[in-house]
């Protein structure tokens, strides 16, 4: 299984008594986003299944990138993925649908520095993980612990548009 994690693109800093869930997506979050995605798109990313964090800017996030690569289902919710999740939570629900040939996560920092890490079961690996950013990490067996391997790794800075 291909397992992509797609951090959410640049969002609106958060306003006083407001919750920081409900913080959306700016227009050069939205732009750098797609630029990311269809470089991705090109590079064959298509997966068959897209979990989200149910925060604002990672639900549109998995939205647009459900339109660029082309996804036709439902985009679903998880609360595994919120910033503060768990990489053992989010590894659980990676198992619930090992038979997906590729899988897009959708999330925050910073869970998914840790999660690659942990992906790889390679604790000590630290992770700068940019806005807008995605990995593909091959997961080889659905153990307890994940043995996967990163494939590759893709900024905003580095996306070909």
């Amino acid at each position: 299984m291909r397992v992509y994690l797609l951090r959410h693109g640049i969002a609106e800093n958060g306003k006083p008594g407001s919750p920081d869930r409900t913080r959306a997506l700016t227009a050069e979050g939205k732009r750098k986003l797609k630029e990311v995605l269809r470089t991705a798109k090109a590079a064959g990313v298509n997966p068959n299944l897209i979990l989200t964090s149910p925060y604002v800017r990672a639900a549109e996030t998995a939205e647009i990138a459900a339109t660029v690569l082309g996804y036709k289902q439902d985009v679903l919710e998880t609360s595994a993925l919120v910033p503060d999740g768990k990489p053992t939570g989010v590894w659980d629900e990676v198992r619930t649908h090992k038979n997906m040939e590729e899988l897009m996560l959708v999330g925050h920092q910073p869970l998914f520095g840790m999660l690659l890490s942990h992906l790889c079961n390679s604790p000590s690996l630290l992770v700068d993980f940019k806005k807008g950013a995605i990995a593909c990490v091959e997961i080889e067996r659905f153990g307890a612990q994940p043995h996967g391997v990163l494939r590759w790794f893709l900024t905003p800075k580095l996306a070909v548009d």
